[in-house]
């Protein structure tokens, strides 16, 4: 393993480290979802069905899944940081390519590329932030870098919604490549902490490769979130979609609504999320997972409300259904990271990402797609609520199995 930078010796390290990671990962969620903000403008150029529009996210998400187990060895070879950094120059390099596809399988294998780049980035980057805080504040820290999917999938849908409709479909993407490449630029400089400088010498079982397999804390987790990452997934693609195609939005209000919708949920979800399963954690070793599960049980009767009642009552239950589907984003990544040691951590996450992708959002958006081609939309969003309804169960369930919590580490770690 390459031996870490020299650490900056004060207390203004960690967050400068932590702002330069969450900005990218900003970057990273804006280049995924402004394609969902124009694509009914990409079906009419193109000709092409729903499902083959389900199949555009699809086959990012398979290439990003299948990625991810090889940038454990990357990381271990190499730094961090660099590592994550050449990632993200190579993410934002591809989404310039959009100014040169002209046809549907060009665009299919570009946004496919992506994936690469993106699967490095969020494979290692998590490890890198919670070696900066100690433990009992991950749930707060994971909620700050997490921010980034509400916020960077709403300036997404609002980047492609505005500008789409006058500037073309493909104009967005130039805009949202540039950032990524002086954030690159920037992560390459970052000191690097030590592997587990954060972790209470309380995990040695939970640092091994066997560990890992025979681990529940960590299964539990993870099939929860894919149910939960299907769900999302699925509604990330749809939702504007269905605004404009099924309930008589303007695409450009459609996007604006759900964009706004999305940041203000998502930035409120992800710090009270976190903040609460903090709060709870001295007291109930399962907190962070007790918290993703309440918000995903409390999610399914607003967002039935949401896509089958007409009237008054679908907008608020839009942003009620989001909020709680939202409010698991940083527990429930600081119980996955928790379950393992910080040996193990980058092959976890790679492993969590293939699971979660494969049960989860590779499928939903062209499952979704499908159904719709044959009926309507509409009733296409049973599946979302279903997966909520099993993530529910399957995290309620995995609350036995949360690790406990050493808290007694110093706030000089942070130094």
């Amino acid at each position: 393993m390459p031996n870490s930078s020299r650490i900056p010796q004060n207390k203004l390290y960690p967050w400068i480290a932590l702002a330069v990671l969450t900005s990218l990962n900003l970057l990273n969620y804006i280049d995924r979802t402004v394609l969902f903000a124009v694509l009914p403008l990409v079906q009419k150029e193109f000709a092409v069905t729903k499902t083959q529009l389900g199949f555009l996210t699809s086959a990012f998400l398979g290439c990003y899944m299948l990625t991810a187990p090889f940038t454990g060895p990357l990381s271990n070879k190499f730094s961090r940081r660099r590592v994550i950094a050449v990632g993200g120059a190579l993410w934002s390099g591809l989404t310039l390519l959009t100014a040169f596809t002209h046809t549907y399988s060009e665009l299919l294998l570009r946004h496919t590329l992506v994936g690469v780049g993106e699967a490095v980035f969020s494979t290692i980057a998590p490890t890198f932030v919670v070696d900066l805080f100690p433990e009992e504040k991950r749930g707060r820290i994971l909620g700050i870098f997490y921010l980034a999917i509400p916020v960077g999938s709403a300036a997404g849908y609002l980047l492609g919604g505005h500008l789409a409709p006058s500037h073309g479909w493909r104009f967005p993407f130039y805009v949202a490549a540039v950032p990524g490449f002086l954030l690159a630029f920037a992560t390459w400089f970052i000191p690097e902490p030590e592997r587990g400088s954060s972790d209470a010498p309380n995990i040695i079982r939970r640092d091994t490769i066997k560990g890992l397999i025979a681990n529940p804390a960590y299964w539990t987790a993870t099939l929860g979130m894919a149910m939960m990452t299907y769900s999302l997934g699925g509604l990330q693609q749809w939702i504007p979609t269905f605004l404009s195609q099924e309930r008589d939005f303007s695409l450009e209000s459609a996007n604006l609504m759900f964009g706004m919708i999305i940041v203000v949920d998502g930035i409120f979800a992800a710090l009270i999320g976190g903040w609460l399963g903090d709060r709870l954690l001295p007291r109930m070793k399962g907190a962070y997972y007790f918290v993703s599960a309440i918000g995903m049980a409390l999610g399914v009767p607003a967002m039935i409300l949401a896509l089958y009642f007409r009237g008054s009552v679908m907008i608020p239950a839009i942003w009620v259904a989001a909020f709680f589907l939202l409010l698991n984003m940083s527990p429930l990544n600081a119980a996955i990271i928790n379950a393992v040691g910080p040996h193990v951590r980058t092959t976890a996450l790679a492993l969590n990402i293939l699971v979660i992708h494969i049960l989860g959002d590779i499928p939903s958006p062209t499952m979704m797609g499908y159904i719709a081609d044959r009926s309507s939309l509409e009733k296409s969003f049973i599946l979302p609520v279903i997966a909520m309804i099993i993530s529910a169960a399957i995290l309620f369930y995995g609350m036995r199995f949360a690790p406990q919590i050493n808290s007694a580490k110093s706030e000089a770690s942070t130094a």
